[in-house]
């Protein structure tokens, strides 16, 4: 990703309205029998907007993401709302170095941002190593549909008054990768527009690399389903969850 994340993490989360993130916050809480005093990893938080529904609904919360400017605005949020949750900068694909978790999420193609194979491998062999025996994980991440056809429908647009951007994809190196350039305008108070630019990089891989990756690293698979329905993925699938326990 670029350096301008502080700038994207101020208009991330106008951008992600059309997230169910209550939707996520239940699936959790079903995954693991309940969240009241559960301790919960939530790999790749971004701005924090999933810890804090967990945190609130009784979990006690730990959220680590790569971006310090996310996790100001995550801290800022959880500040707000009087919610003890806490926050840890560092890279999913390094050690997890925190005491033993109930449950870990790493949730809305946070994942698709690793993209080397044996870095998924490796980030998976973390989250095991830092969960308790019976301990669940859910994550999703985009399909290679979404990936190979979706994404190369670009260019994408979007204005809603006080943020427009255009989006420009190409496809990317590795397989199922996609390189994606926004151009991003902030209406100031002015009534002029601030403009900044952004690249950011995904890679998905297919649903049985997947499946083979997590059971190399120890997991047992319980449930895969497609596009916040409790469906298996079919081939025009987008978003593919998996529910995964030590």
């Amino acid at each position: 990703m670029s350096n301008a994340y502080s700038e994207f993490a101020s208009v991330y989360d106008e951008l992600m309205t059309e997230i169910p993130y209550d939707t996520y916050a239940e699936l959790i809480a079903i995954a693991a029998g309940g969240l009241e005093g559960k301790k919960i990893l939530d790999i790749g938080c971004g701005t924090g907007i999933l810890s804090v529904k967990l945190a609130k609904m009784g979990a006690d919360v730990t959220g680590i993401d790569i971006s310090s400017d996310m996790l100001t605005v995550a801290e800022q949020r959880a500040f707000a709302l009087s919610v003890p949750i806490t926050f840890i900068e560092q890279p999913m694909q390094q050690p997890i170095q925190l005491e033993l978790f109930d449950v870990a999420v790493i949730a809305i193609d946070s994942l698709n941002y690793v993209i080397k194979h044996e870095e998924v491998m490796t980030t998976f062999k973390n989250v095991y190593n830092t969960l308790k025996v019976g301990g669940v994980v859910i994550f999703d991440v985009h399909s290679t549909f979404k990936m190979d056809e979706i994404f190369m429908e670009g260019p994408f647009t979007f204005d809603n008054n006080s943020i427009a951007y255009i989006w420009e994809t190409e496809l990317g190196d590795e397989p199922h990768s996609v390189y994606s350039e926004l151009a991003f305008f902030i209406r100031t108070e002015l009534g002029l527009y601030k403009r900044f630019d952004e690249i950011h990089y995904q890679r998905t891989f297919s649903l049985q690399e997947y499946v083979s990756i997590i059971t190399e690293a120890g997991f047992s698979v319980e449930r895969i389903f497609a596009d916040w329905e409790d469906e298996p993925p079919h081939e025009e699938s987008e978003r593919i969850f998996f529910q995964i326990r030590k």
